[in-house]
């Protein structure tokens, strides 16, 4: 992680205190596992970003681990605050739901309460608490929901578990009441509008960045006389498509039988519908490819781009994706990427990989093998990517963030409304 040494004041009337809520996950945790993933990426990028510009936040997350001290500086005018809600542990998200009441209460005692000049909500579980405490303090409310329920149920991979009608309602009321919706791409844009009526001057795009002093170009190319190797990043579950890939690799292996996949990631933190390494490595083994299938647990961002630089592709096979982080940054080392032409990466794949219709192994087996058969086209596609990641930096989005905040804080700053209730 990329944090500026040198915080430069905020001028006279801009936003100087953010309070970010992201009560089912924390910034400290480890994408790739259990809930955590490209949302933790995103709070906490931005979050010492934001601090580098001379703009305080404050990052409320429910805590769950007991070994943790209540506040914890993330870094210079950053600090991440655990709110009691439920006992100290990790809990699915749908146990975290039933602990809101507790969340919001949590937050109204806590000594910050009301300082903030804008809050920002990250899921739908925090923009419940968040529209709350908004009305209760007077402080208006931006909302990035991440994912959405009406997406996910939309295009669930077999044997996954639907997303329950309390998710699909709380979003439809944060929608509705947030100052401000942030979305990751247009396509979360056009279905908030299509599906409850928001209106296109609530909506503000703001995609997600790419740390481009870690996640750089590789300085080799993989010679021709190495094992190829394939690279799967993500939480274990079915709507990743970590199956996929282990059918893509067995597809690959009928004409490169070298070829290899590195798998990193951890079963997702739902405990449904998931499909972790064990059940992995058994479909691994009934394709014949078990030799040639490693997975390991979610690793730091450091040693991440070094998994980038050692692959010749990267798979991004998900069956449902709001924005594709995986995929840009593969892109910003310079690793091709194989997708799936879902909204979320149609969004970010650009030049830099290939956008397969569907599904079906055989199709992304024979856009991988393109790569892996033509030096040259990888060549081209590599540099391609890497112009794509230049263009996505975290610093365009907090640019954006910035202009945000001032226009929504000066435009609905409102009386606090002590007669709205918790429950409500």
């Amino acid at each position: 992680m990329h944090v500026h040494p040198q915080v430069q004041p905020p001028p006279p009337g801009t936003v100087s205190r953010v309070g970010l809520i992201s009560v089912h996950t924390s910034p400290l945790a480890q994408p790739g596992t259990g809930d955590g993933g490209g949302l933790n990426v995103y709070v906490r990028e931005t979050a010492t970003r934001l601090a580098a510009r001379g703009i305080h936040v404050d990052i409320f997350t429910r805590w769950e681990d007991p070994e943790l001290p209540e506040t914890v500086a993330l870094a210079e005018g950053v600090q991440v605050h655990h709110v009691e809600a439920g006992p100290k542990r990790p809990l699915p998200k749908s146990e975290v739901a039933n602990l809101l009441c507790a969340f919001v209460l949590g937050l109204q005692r806590h000594p910050s309460a009301g300082t903030h000049d804008v809050l920002h909500a990250h899921y739908w579980l925090s923009g419940w608490v968040g529209r709350r405490v908004a009305q209760r303090w007077g402080t208006p409310m931006v909302q990035t929901f991440h994912t959405l329920g009406l997406l996910k149920n939309s295009t669930l991979a077999p044997g996954d578990v639907p997303e329950p009608a309390l998710r699909l309602v709380a979003e439809q009321r944060v929608a509705t009441e947030a100052d401000r919706l942030l979305v990751l791409t247009c396509g979360e844009a056009r279905l908030l509008h299509r599906s409850y009526g928001i209106s296109g001057q609530r909506l503000t795009v703001v995609p997600a960045g790419v740390d481009l002093d870690l996640f750089r170009p590789r300085e080799f190319v993989p010679s021709a006389d190495r094992a190829p190797e394939l690279l799967f990043v993500g939480r274990l579950q079915p709507l990743k498509g970590p199956d996929i890939a282990v059918r893509t690799l067995a597809e690959v292996r009928r004409s490169r039988p070298t070829t290899r996949l590195r798998i990193i990631g951890g079963t997702s933190g739902n405990g449904a519908g998931s499909m972790g390494p064990q059940h992995l490595r058994d479909l691994a083994c009934s394709l014949g490819v078990a030799d040639a299938v490693t997975i390991e647990p979610a690793v730091d961002q450091r040693d991440l781009v070094e998994r980038y630089h050692a692959a010749d592709v990267v798979l991004a096979p998900s069956r449902s994706e709001t924005f594709g982080l995986v995929a840009l940054e593969a892109q910003a080392c310079g690793v091709p990427v194989v997708a799936a032409a879902v909204a979320g990466l149609e969004a970010v794949v650009g030049d830099g990989g290939t956008l397969v219709p569907g599904h079906d192994p055989v199709h992304h087996a024979a856009a991988v093998l393109r790569y892996l058969d033509d030096p040259a086209f990888a060549a081209a596609t590599s540099q391609a990517g890497v112009t794509t990641g230049r263009r996505s930096s975290w610093e365009r989005t907090v640019d954006r963030l910035v202009n945000i905040y001032t226009e929504v804080a000066a435009d609905t700053r409102r009386a606090p409304d002590d007669a709205v209730a918790v429950g409500a």
